[in-house]
C-alpha cells in the first residue's frame, strides 16, 4: 500500500529518487503512465496484471471508449526500473505531460503512487479542500 505525500526534487536528467517507504514495493520493477488531471501514476507489475484482467472482463471491450481508455492506459506505460539508490528517471514525454520541472510532490494513493508538479499539487489541494472538509465522512469505509 502507497500512503503519505513527499516532497522532492527531479534532477537535470529527470531522475526522481522515489520515498525509500515505497522502494521494497516496486523492487521487482514497476511502470509509469499518464495519470489523470495531468499526473503521472506509478504501479507495481502486480497492479497492472491486475488491471489488465479487470480490463479484458469489461464488456463489451470492443467500443471507441474501451478502445480509448486501453490506449491513454496501456500506451503511455513505460517499465522502469529503480536503480541501486532507489532513481527511476522519468522519460521527456512524461515529464512534458505533468509539467514537472524540478520540484515535485510523490502522492501514495493505496494501490499506486502519483507524481505531481509541486504548484499544480498545490493547486488541486487548495481547490478540493472544502469538498473534501464538507463530505459526511472522509471518503473512506468506517470499521466498528
Amino acid at each position: 500500500m502507497f500512503v503519505g505525500s513527499y516532497t522532492l526534487r527531479l534532477d537535470e536528467k529527470g531522475r526522481l529518487a522515489l520515498p525509500v517507504r515505497f522502494r521494497d514495493q516496486v523492487a521487482d520493477g514497476m511502470v509509469i503512465k499518464k495519470g489523470q488531471e495531468r499526473c503521472i501514476y506509478g504501479l507495481t507489475m502486480g497492479r497492472v496484471a491486475e488491471q489488465s484482467a479487470a480490463a479484458a472482463q469489461m464488456a463489451p471491450a470492443d467500443t471507441a471508449e474501451a478502445r480509448m481508455r486501453a490506449r491513454m492506459s496501456f500506451g503511455s506505460m513505460v517499465e522502469v526500473e529503480p536503480d541501486k539508490t532507489g532513481r527511476i528517471t522519468i522519460p521527456a514525454n512524461l515529464r512534458q505531460y505533468a509539467h514537472l520541472d524540478r520540484d515535485v510532490v510523490v502522492v501514495g494513493v493505496d494501490t499506486r503512487f502519483e507524481i505531481w508538479d509541486q504548484a499544480t499539487w498545490d493547486t488541486y489541494v487548495e481547490e478540493q479542500e472544502a469538498a473534501f472538509a464538507a463530505m459526511e465522512s472522509e471518503g473512506m469505509p468506517t470499521l466498528s
